[in-house]
């Protein structure tokens, strides 16, 4: 990585880092310039043009109409790598490790009503479908992104929608085990598949998963659907969830918002990055990305805030306000 022709002034740092004339920081040292896929705009993997994963490359990254001149100089706000990524997060997991065991001292679940385990059964065990579909979309861009500062935001993001799928898994197995006649973990994907309260999101997220166009995919993903699952999903089932007396859940919810908000912050960070020239045409793609993508959205949160008693539209209406509250903070 240092330029040795000149054995006799060898260089101090990584050739690509040595303009900032000082000592890299560790995130600079391990996240910036790593993606050998970019070295050939025509040919993104070694094996050559033709192969259909170069093709695919150059038509869905390379093509996209979401361009810069220098992906690579794209920088995390958060600077996360993966040693302070798992020091967060084996805090944040002992954290709720501590929930889950203090609520299951205290009988929490045998104290719900039923009217809210009915709720529970229709939309918080169900959600790690939503997640994992979340965490679907995130791959697929740690695959597409431009350059490995980008890259790394979505493995992140990968990585924290894995763990709530898993989190929804195991609050399905301990509600299951409390009340077996409810329908927890037996109900679940009928509820996904069929649930009318269910359908906008799942009809969201299937067309979202086959954007195949990495910025459209970054857009919908980050600007529409994560916010939408940010405000109806864990904001609205987390105030529904206090008002029926289930702490567990609403604390729950609220940690899984740490994560939404550390994705926000970069996200919004990739946007200010892309649309410096206001006038450019980043800016008027993505806009019109998320009008196309919004009402998906919307929909979504008027069948899932519905589910969650008979002020269900004051809640979806609080929901898409926030969402839309976003998105003018990106000059949308």
């Amino acid at each position: 990585m240092s330029d040795t022709s000149d054995l006799s002034k060898p260089l101090k740092t990584w050739s690509h880092l040595v303009k900032n004339k000082r000592r890299p920081t560790e995130y600079e040292i391990v996240s910036t310039n790593l993606l050998w896929s970019t070295a050939d705009p025509k040919a993104p993997w070694a094996m050559g043009p033709d192969i259909p994963m170069s093709k695919w490359i150059v038509k869905y990254r390379n093509g996209s109409p979401l361009k810069h001149k220098d992906w690579d100089a794209f920088r995390d706000p958060d600077q996360i790598v993966y040693r302070t990524y798992n020091m967060t997060q084996d805090g944040q997991e002992s954290y709720i490790d501590g929930l889950l065991d203090d609520h299951a001292k205290n009988d929490h679940d045998h104290g719900l009503q039923p009217a809210w385990l009915e709720v529970l059964a229709r939309i918080y065990t169900p959600a790690r479908y939503l997640i994992h579909a979340t965490q679907m979309a995130s791959a697929y861009l740690v695959m597409m992104a431009p350059s490995s500062t980008v890259e790394n935001c979505f493995i992140f993001q990968c990585a924290d929608q894995l763990r709530w799928v898993s989190r929804i898994a195991y609050r399905t197995a301990e509600l299951a085990k409390a009340h077996p006649a409810v329908g927890f973990n037996r109900d679940e994907r009928r509820h996904w598949e069929d649930d009318a309260a269910w359908q906008g999101f799942r009809e969201l997220m299937e067309r979202l998963l086959v954007a195949w166009d990495w910025g459209e995919s970054f857009t919908a993903l980050n600007l529409v659907a994560k916010p939408a699952i940010d405000e109806a999903f864990i904001g609205q089932l987390a105030h529904a969830a206090r008002r029926s007396g289930d702490t567990l859940t609403a604390l729950l919810l609220d940690a899984q918002r740490i994560d939404s908000d550390r994705s926000r912050r970069w996200s919004a960070a990739l946007v200010k990055f892309a649309t410096e020239d206001k006038d450019g045409p980043n800016r008027q793609q993505m806009a019109a990305w998320i009008e196309k993508w919004r009402p998906l959205a919307d929909r979504a949160m008027d069948g899932l805030c519905g589910a969650l008693g008979d002020d269900g539209k004051a809640l979806a209406s609080t929901a898409k306000k926030a969402a839309a509250e976003f998105r003018r903070g990106l000059d949308f």
